[in-house]
């Protein structure tokens, strides 16, 4: 496990969650004021100096459960509130956005630079504000400063620890769904084709060498697919064109409905608390001000974000019965004669009186079980 993956899904499932709110601060209830005082409050928030120097250090990387607390905290790092069914919407989308990115991700070093591109749009976010601009900026010197000198063999150990940490999330979404790089399991259908990357050659050729290093004979096979070369390498300075266009925001005001993840039958968000990680979501709620945020906010005229299309479908996600309304049920009836229920109830006989000679090897057997399945 790799201890510097923390910061890098910090910083990539909190540009993904930014994306997604300019996406839905764009509501015509939103004023302009309100879009833009919650995107600077947030980012402050996430890019602040002592947060980012405690998220810096060598770390393991944190649970789903720690990592969507501490992002539902910065959430409410401004005046907008989300409820528990919408945060957890919104942290399956940032999620499986970014588990798409490191999936699609050239090699394992592009991962900064897919971080480079939430930072690139996040400083474009609050490019009006100088104060917060240097915030990113110097945030963005940091991690340059932190993983630049790192190996190939640690950007690979990190990119397995990512894979690792995403293996079991297969939310679909709607966006995925629609262009056809989701299957309706929620896995990611990767395609065989595009630019290799860079330093790499293309497939398709074998070269075949003598014992003295000469080039003799060269054969061609089928690769499978289409490739070509990357046209150049991607900039890792503070500015410059990161040619990838991985962790780019691809939400727009057009298509509100892109932002939809469908959940899995069945499936209910775990909201129990980790008492391990409790200490440690209260450092980084010290360090972040989050408890001086949600004071503060009491005196402010707060508002509400739904990430749902109504406020019926989000009472609907909350509500105790919520798996029930969202599914058809379907009653069957099973009619039966009186000639079949008087032989029915006659077997059922039987196996009483056998089960009054054997009474305490069923028990046993039972309470064997029952103490097997408490022990799983």
């Amino acid at each position: 496990m790799s201890m510097r993956t923390l910061p890098l899904v910090f910083i990539n499932l909190g540009g993904e969650m930014l994306y997604i709110l300019d996406q839905r601060l764009q509501a015509p209830n939103t004023s302009e004021d309100q879009s833009e005082k919650v995107m600077k409050d947030i980012v402050g928030t996430m890019f602040s100096k002592v947060f980012m120097d405690e998220l810096l250090k060598a770390q393991q990387l944190y649970s789903h459960r720690t990592m969507k607390t501490v992002l539902t905290r910065l959430a409410h790092a401004s005046i907008m509130r989300l409820n528990p069914a919408s945060m957890d919407r919104l942290y399956e989308l940032m999620v499986m956005a970014f588990k798409h990115q490191v999936l699609l991700c050239p090699r394992p070093r592009d991962l900064l630079l897919i971080s480079y591109n939430h930072i690139d749009t996040i400083r474009e976010f609050v490019k009006d504000s100088p104060a917060l601009v240097n915030q990113v900026d110097d945030t963005h010197r940091k991690i340059i400063e932190v993983y630049s000198h790192l190996s190939e063999g640690e950007f690979q150990l990190l990119r397995q620890t990512l894979l690792i940490f995403f293996q079991d999330m297969h939310i679909r979404v709607s966006l995925f769904l629609k262009n056809q790089i989701q299957n309706p399991s929620g896995r990611f259908a990767l395609a065989t084709s595009g630019p290799v990357p860079h330093g790499i050659d293309v497939p398709g050729l074998i070269r075949i060498f003598d014992v003295r290093g000469r080039e003799v004979k060269r054969r061609e096979f089928p690769t499978g697919g289409r490739h070509s070369s990357a046209v150049r390498p991607g900039c890792f300075d503070l500015h410059g064109d990161r040619v990838i266009k991985l962790g780019l925001n691809m939400y727009t005001v057009d298509h509100p409905e892109e932002t939809r993840a469908c959940q899995t039958p069945g499936a209910k968000p775990d909201d129990t608390p980790n008492p391990l990680a409790k200490e440690e979501l209260n450092l980084l709620a010290r360090l972040m001000g989050s408890m001086k945020a949600e004071n503060a906010a009491r005196a402010e005229v707060g508002f509400r974000i739904n990430l749902f299309h109504t406020d019926q479908e989000e009472e609907a996600r909350t509500s105790d019965g919520a798996q029930g309304c969202l599914f058809e049920v379907i009653n069957i009836q099973a009619l039966q004669d009186e000639q079949a229920a008087n032989e029915l109830a006659r077997i059922a006989g039987q196996f009483a009186e056998e089960d009054e000679e054997k009474p305490e090897t069923c028990s046993s057997k039972g309470d064997d079980l029952l103490a097997m399945m408490d022990g799983l």
